[in-house]
C-alpha cells in the first residue's frame, strides 16, 4: 500500500522501520520518490503514521538523571514529559547536567521547564527525600 505526502522538507532517500505502535511489528519501508512519501509494509493507519514522523522528524522520551542537593541519593531518576526531537537530545542531556536541584522532590516534579525554549518539561521520575 503506498501513501503520497505532499509534506515539504522531506528527507532525501529511505528507511526501513520496524514499527513499534502494537506487537505486529510491521517492517515500513519509506521512501521519497519525486517529491512524495511513499509509505508501504504497514498493516494499520497508526503504523502508517508512526512510519511517518519517525522518517521525517523523529523524536524520543529522555530518560536521564540530575544531580540534587541535600537529597538522600545524589541524583533523580527525570524523563521528558512529551518526545524531544531526536536531533535535540544531546543539547538537552548538557542542559540537563548543568541544573542541581533541591531535595524533596516528587514524583511528576517540574525540574526544568521548558528546556531549550521547547513546549517540554523535565520532570522527576521517583520521590527523594532529603538527607538527614
Amino acid at each position: 500500500m503506498s501513501t503520497k505526502s505532499n509534506e515539504t522538507e522531506l528527507p532525501e532517500g529511505f528507511k526501513d522501520i520496524r514499527c513499534i505502535i502494537c506487537p505486529t511489528g510491521c517492517l515500513v519501508h519509506v521512501e521519497k520518490i519525486n517529491g512524495e512519501l511513499i509509505i508501504e509494509g504497514h498493516s494499520c493507519k497508526r503504523g502508517e503514521e508512526y512510519a511517518r514522523e519517525e522518517f521525517v522528524a523523529p523524536k524520543r522520551i529522555l530518560t536521564t538523571t540530575m544531580q540534587v542537593e541535600s537529597g538522600f541519593l545524589p541524583l533523580v531518576p527525570v524523563r521528558s514529559d512529551t518526545p524531544i526531537p531526536k536531533d535535540r537530545l544531546e543539547e538537552t542531556l548538557k542542559e540537563i547536567a548543568k541544573v542541581k536541584t533541591k531535595a524533596p522532590i516528587k514524583m511528576g516534579d517540574i525540574l526544568i521547564e521548558k528546556v531549550l525554549g521547547l513546549e517540554i518539561n523535565i520532570i522527576a521520575s521517583r520521590d527523594l527525600i532529603e538527607s538527614k
